[in-house]
């Protein structure tokens, strides 16, 4: 539960809420909706870009870009009733920080961090007036650790972690509360080609929602996500030795 520092927001039971998940067309965001269905959620909005993607069957589908802020604003006008929003949305360019194009950094970082800002923001005051809620993050292990290829995804988890801490302090007041879900792979069409052990999209998305319902904070999905953050203490020249070696890199 919530410390007296963060004020206690109340646990939110699922069944019988209304939710909103971005990028609930596939993968992850898929999985979120097949789990709340199980949980008996009254209504779920499914928000995609495009909403011909969308799974149709006991969802409420609603188109919605998180990099634009007139959709985010007429998503926010259509779904005022939304108790639960969960950001799960997210791109991933394999971009270098240094010799990657900066439009496709930029486009990260415009998903990943702003997109969920966003939408806390037009969410905020609908989830004060609706009793407080819940909002979920979905970042990454790679919010704490990086390699060449990951540098710009992992520069806009570290902000979506960041974020995360920041607007469950701010949202204590309205008992608004703010869940962060960290995992290494999941078996989603993002970690196709990828080696290593990885966690279903369901077992996922199952672990976020235990969350929103016991209170908890954060999610550490996987073995691999308790490695990596428990390295924080670690000086970055051991930490990355550390992480190489359990990746099997030389």
């Amino acid at each position: 539960m919530h410390s007296d520092r963060y004020g206690k927001a109340d646990v939110v039971q699922l069944k019988d809420s209304v939710v909103l998940v971005t990028g609930a067309n596939r993968g992850i965001g898929a999985a979120f909706v097949a789990e709340l269905k199980k949980r008996g959620a009254a209504k779920i909005y499914a928000a995609a870009r495009d909403v011909s993607t969308v799974d149709g069957d006991g969802v409420q589908p609603i188109e919605l870009d998180v990099t634009n802020p007139d959709q985010i604003r007429s998503a926010a006008e259509a779904a005022g009733d939304v108790q639960v929003l969960i950001n799960n949305a997210g791109i991933s360019t394999g971009a270098s920080l240094i010799s990657g194009d900066l439009a496709d950094i930029r486009r990260e970082m415009e998903t990943n961090f702003y997109g969920p800002l966003l939408t806390t923001r037009a969410f905020a005051p609908i989830l004060k007036a609706n009793g407080g809620g819940a909002v979920l993050n979905v970042a990454s292990a790679l919010s704490w650790f990086t390699f060449p290829g990951a540098g710009a995804y992992s520069a806009s988890k570290a902000a979506a972690w960041s974020l995360t801490d920041a607007t469950r302090l701010e949202l204590a007041a309205q008992r608004t509360h703010v869940v962060g879900v960290h995992m290494g792979l999941v078996d989603t069409d993002m970690s196709q080609g990828v080696e290593g052990p990885k966690i279903t999209p369901a077992t996922l998305a199952g672990a976020g929602l235990d969350a929103i319902e016991s209170g908890r904070d954060e999610v550490l999905a996987d073995e691999w996500t308790v490695l990596v953050k428990g390295g924080l203490k670690l000086d970055p020249s051991e930490r990355y030795e550390q992480i190489f070696s359990a990746l099997g890199v030389s």
